[in-house]
């Protein structure tokens, strides 16, 4: 049965959303990816209506069987924290509403699913996403590489966790093995 994914990659400025069908082979395909912005210079809660209103739209609109949302984590910036925070909350409550489940994935763990490496830059993780979709061109912007990332990320952990039990990794791909590591190493640090 094939999954329906809903990758979020939030922020006020630039909201990255993808939605990816993931087939139970891993073979995963586009359905859509865009950015909702808002100008900085916007008043706070009406850059959180535009972000809630494309949110839902997209829900209702693709219906995803999840969402999954990168992990806010400290930053040197505290207000960029607080607005991606605040991005993040909104369209996990949009989710909420309709009975959509929430994940949420670190960015580590998104860039050791989909490249290999925990360590990779947004050129690598483009680079990627573009090849594991198919696609002939990048998407751009990164939040909307991101975003696609993410929708990647939830699907294969799904593999991953059906593959812990083999001592060889059983058919999880390299990148969903070292992914998975990166997962272990997140929760032993909790």
């Amino acid at each position: 049965m094939t999954l329906r994914v809903m990758g979020v990659d939030p922020g006020l400025t630039r909201c990255g959303l993808a939605v990816v069908d993931i087939e139970p082979n891993r073979r995963s395909t586009l359905v859509a990816v865009g950015v909702v912005g808002t100008p900085a210079d916007q008043l706070l809660d009406r850059r959180l209506l535009v972000i809630s209103d494309a949110v839902d739209e997209w829900l209702d609109t693709h219906a995803p069987d999840v969402l999954a949302v990168e992990r806010v984590f400290s930053q040197l910036n505290v207000s960029t924290v607080m607005g991606t925070a605040q991005a993040s909350g909104v369209v996990m409550v949009a989710a909420a509403r309709r009975g959509i489940p929430v994940a949420l994935h670190t960015p580590t763990e998104v860039k050791a699913a989909v490249t290999g490496n925990g360590q990779s830059d947004k050129v690598a993780v483009t680079k990627m996403v573009t090849k594991i979709l198919r696609l002939e061109m990048a998407p751009k912007p990164a939040d909307a590489a991101d975003a696609l990332a993410l929708a990647i990320t939830h699907a294969w952990r799904q593999g991953v966790a059906a593959n812990r039990t083999s001592a060889s990794g059983g058919t999880a791909t390299a990148a969903q093995r070292i992914w998975a590591e990166a997962e272990a190493k997140a929760r032993r640090r909790r």
